[in-house]
């Protein structure tokens, strides 16, 4: 048996071992359990060659089972002795299909998640640092609607520039919830590119802890907060790449759109360490202090 280098027992996976949130990806293999600790036995993928591995699974917050994976019953069972959450995902953390309810074995980061949600001038307080992050800089407003007016009217202002940038014809941002394929080829590819970089942020929310209804801009959904954090990479990902991907449809019309958008957020979440971006944000929010004063401002 091998047991790989690096701190979080992989060396290079999807997510280099420099993370230091303590999750890995893992695809084309079976997780199970051999002398009581948790072995991977793979075909081989990404940088990792084919063979069988073990996990130290103590200092492993999370597994995040991606496809061509099977799990065994006595892996789920040291996986919860030990506090070890168990995602399973589409390749590169762009699909969120099972998330057990099992939660990390720590409640400090949701206990302030839920008590600046419920102090009214704090979760204002919050959705202005994310607006803040998003737009480059405080807006001085204070009124929700109103920072929602500023965003709207900056993402009008962006897909047009996008649109002329690719030659592409645009109308307007359209989404029918009830007919989500029936829009234009550039609004489904703004659904297709928002609905993967939703599946990471909701994989980086389960990995802190943080409490997924409880949203600051967002507020009905059920997957509120899970919705704030992706849409802070909508200027300078989701969007962007959507818009690329819908010239390059033009110019291949074979190409199978939200297969190549899926790939593209993957490959940007895994060499642009997205994922763990996300999870340095959620933090910064609920458990560090980054210099905004809101007394201040």
């Amino acid at each position: 048996m091998s047991i790989l280098p690096g701190r979080l027992g992989l060396d290079t996976v999807r997510i280099p071992h420099s993370s230091r949130h303590g999750y890995i990806f893992l695809e084309k293999g079976s997780l199970s359990v051999e002398s009581g600790s948790l072995t991977f036995s793979t075909a081989g993928f990404a940088d990792l060659p084919a063979g069988l591995y073990e996990l130290p699974h103590q200092s492993i917050s999370t597994v995040i089972l991606g496809p061509g994976t099977t799990i065994s019953h006595d892996a789920l069972r040291i996986a919860n002795v030990n506090s070890t959450q168990i995602l399973i995902t589409g390749s590169g953390g762009v699909r969120i299909y099972c998330a057990p309810p099992l939660m990390p074995d720590r409640s400090k980061l949701a206990r302030s998640h839920a008590t600046q949600w419920a102090d009214i001038n704090q979760r204002l307080h919050i959705a202005r640092r994310m607006y803040a992050w998003r737009l480059g800089e405080i807006v001085p407003a204070r009124d929700l609607d109103i920072l929602r007016g500023i965003e709207g009217s900056r993402m009008k202002a962006m897909y047009k520039l996008l649109a002329d940038k690719h030659g592409i014809k645009w109308e307007r941002r359209e989404y029918d919830r009830s007919n989500p394929t029936s829009s234009d080829d550039p609004n489904l590819a703004i659904n297709h590119a928002a609905t993967a970089m939703y599946a990471a942020s909701t994989i980086a929310t389960y990995i802190v802890g943080a409490i997924t209804q409880l949203g600051f801009i967002h507020e009905a959904s059920g997957d509120a907060f899970c919705l704030d954090i992706a849409d802070l990479y909508r200027d300078k990902v989701t969007v962007p790449i959507a818009f690329a991907a819908v010239r390059k449809m033009n110019d291949d019309p074979e190409l199978n759109i939200e297969r190549h958008i899926r790939k593209e957020i993957g490959r940007q979440i895994t060499t642009k360490g997205l994922m763990d971006d996300m999870i340095n944000k959620i933090k910064e929010l609920f458990d560090g202090d980054d210099g905004f004063d809101n007394n201040k401002r």
